[in-house]
């Protein structure tokens, strides 16, 4: 089996060079996989715009040692990072209220659940933001539905209304460049089109666990710590 030392420098080497390659797609060594005998355990984390997906995944980090693995986010990371081939794509995306090409999203996760594994042990992670179409779904299935343990859907479910005044407060200071009316239309129209059918699909094979995400911050961990515990993660 390789050292850690050298399975460190091999995925550093990938992602130099065969992640970001014309098919973005990369094949990570068994060595790796085998670091860790059980498969990552993953939550997905959806809802709305504005819902407060990322202050409530930030909390669960804090309290139950989660990974916090926002697509949005890398996607965001990716978007801005000299010489990426596909910033330009994503900011395209992104401006316009629309879902990244699956395979773009599925590398950036599967690259950065193997470097947080090796790095650090953990085996538990929230995706948050994703899946977010049948699309999406696909994809992550084809990926990676052999390689991690799904264990539910937790559901951050708020109001329209309430979701556009948080998003437009929080663009304020957020420097987001879709956090504003026009893309919050763009965003709740995909949200309610293409990634609310994706709930309702785990729904029906009881895998959702659903979160009132109108109270406050405080109020609303409550019923998220209740749920972690009872789920035993």
């Amino acid at each position: 089996m390789l050292r850690l030392h050298s399975i460190s420098i091999l995925v550093k080497s990938l992602k130099n060079s065969a992640f970001f390659s014309s098919n973005i797609k990369v094949n990570l060594p068994s060595a790796m996989t085998s670091v860790l005998k059980d498969k990552p355990k993953i939550v997905f984390v959806l809802g709305g715009p504005g819902a407060g997906k990322g202050t409530q995944c930030n909390n669960i980090v804090k309290h139950f040692g989660f990974v916090h693995l926002s697509a949005g986010d890398l996607l965001r990371e990716e978007r801005i990072r000299e010489g990426s081939q596909y910033g330009q794509l994503i900011d395209d995306y992104i401006k316009n209220g629309k879902i990244v090409p699956v395979d773009v999203t599925c590398s950036l996760l599967e690259n950065a659940i193997n470097l947080n594994r090796e790095k650090n042990g953990k085996n538990k992670f929230l995706i948050d933001g994703f899946p977010r179409n049948q699309d999406n779904l696909d994809g992550w299935n084809r990926r990676m539905e052999d390689k991690v343990d799904v264990q539910f859907v937790l559901f951050f479910d708020c109001t329209e209304n309430i979701c556009v005044e948080r998003c437009l407060e929080r663009g304020k200071s957020s420097g987001r460049s879709d956090d504003n009316q026009d893309s919050l239309k763009k965003r709740i129209q995909t949200y309610t089109n293409e990634s609310f059918p994706i709930i309702q699909h785990f729904q029906n094979l009881n895998l959702v666990k659903r979160v009132d995400a109108s109270p406050d911050a405080e109020e609303v961990f409550k019923t998220v710590q209740n749920i972690l515990e009872e789920s035993e993660l």
